[in-house]
């Protein structure tokens, strides 16, 4: 068993749709970056590589390596395949979005069904929470979001 820790921040771009763990979340401003700039999908994959010991969402990732907009979704599934391919099984995620303004409960199930496919995995592998920053930092600012996430594999080289 291995375990990687994932960690991705975007400022706000009031001129993008917000989209978090795949979810398209109305009425409020979306986040900048090259892709959808999904915090939650981003965090779970950049986890899920480190813990494979694949590198990072940089590495297999770069803005030269996928199209402008692309679904951070697309990215998650990407990444199970080359954690397939390298002899890893995913066995569970867990994932926090650090955001100040944006009620995320009734939108948690449907992130965690979302992420849960990307994976191909069971929505009970996947957790979903938030938090704020209590007005604290960038993201109490309302100034961005940030995704932190730790995922747990199995298998690999040797197994």
């Amino acid at each position: 068993m291995r375990v990687g820790m994932g960690y991705d921040v975007h400022a706000f771009d009031e001129s993008r749709p917000l989209i978090l763990g795949g979810v398209t979340i109305q009425d409020h401003g979306g986040l900048a970056g090259h892709s959808d700039a999904d915090v939650v999908s981003h965090a779970v994959a950049d986890a899920l590589l480190g813990a494979a010991g694949l590198g990072d969402l940089g590495t297999h990732f770069s803005a030269d390596a996928v199209p402008e907009g692309v679904s951070s979704l697309q990215i998650l599934a990407r990444t199970a395949s080359l954690l397939a391919d390298a002899g890893f099984t995913i066995v569970n995620v867990d994932v926090t979005v650090i955001i100040q303004n944006v009620r995320m409960t009734p939108h948690r199930l449907e992130m965690v069904s979302r992420v849960a496919g990307a994976l191909g995995l069971d929505p009970g592998r996947v957790s979903v929470k938030s938090t704020t920053t209590d007005l604290l930092g960038f993201t109490g600012r309302g100034e961005g979001a940030a995704g932190m996430a730790v995922a747990l594999v199995d298998g690999g080289p040797g197994r």
